[in-house]
């Protein structure tokens, strides 16, 4: 299957992502998955926006991050600076490329494996941040490189390095 066949489906209540030519259905977000990525985008969002930084996408924003076969790969939120989105111009259809940052929520029908394929997938395709956020541990795992991995517990604090800078929240905050 191509992108262009992802981008015909007509919406029946799931959720589709192209994975090296091969269609994935997955159901509707859950509510914790919802609320928990909510909470970051309602964090991320004010401060990108008041800083001119870009752009955040919510989930089913699909990122069309290799060809020949097709991936489109679709985060719970993701931010695209500026730069990128000049540099593109204006998008019909999948942003091409990956975003700038990509943050994936587990769900409880998730598996680890299947989440580590995704963050592997989005740093193969030039991310600079892949944030994890594990409701289960109550915790996250930002990805800047394969090996660069850190671990933020509730005490921590979540800050957007040089991909978003000056931002933070408090990963407590998070799992409100």
């Amino acid at each position: 299957m191509s992108a262009t066949d992802l981008s015909l489906i007509p919406d029946d209540g799931f959720r589709y992502e192209l994975v090296r030519g091969e269609l994935r259905k997955k159901a509707p977000a859950s509510y914790d998955l919802g609320r928990y990525a909510g909470n970051v985008a309602s964090n991320l969002g004010p401060y990108v926006k008041a800083n001119k930084l870009g752009v955040i996408c919510i989930a089913d924003t699909g990122f069309l991050i290799s060809s020949n076969p097709d991936t489109v790969r679709a985060p719970d939120l993701a931010f695209i600076s500026q730069s990128r989105i000049d540099e593109i111009g204006k998008v019909k259809s999948f942003f091409p490329g990956p975003p700038n940052l990509a943050v994936e929520v587990i769900s409880p029908s998730d598996t680890y494996s299947e989440v580590q394929e995704k963050v592997f997938d989005w740093l193969e395709a030039g991310a600079r941040m892949v944030i994890v956020v594990d409701p289960r541990k109550r915790a996250v795992t930002v990805y800047r490189s394969f090996t660069e991995i850190t671990v933020l517990t509730e005490n921590d604090v979540l800050d957007g390095g040089d991909v978003v800078p000056g931002w933070s929240m408090p990963v407590r905050d998070i799992f409100e």
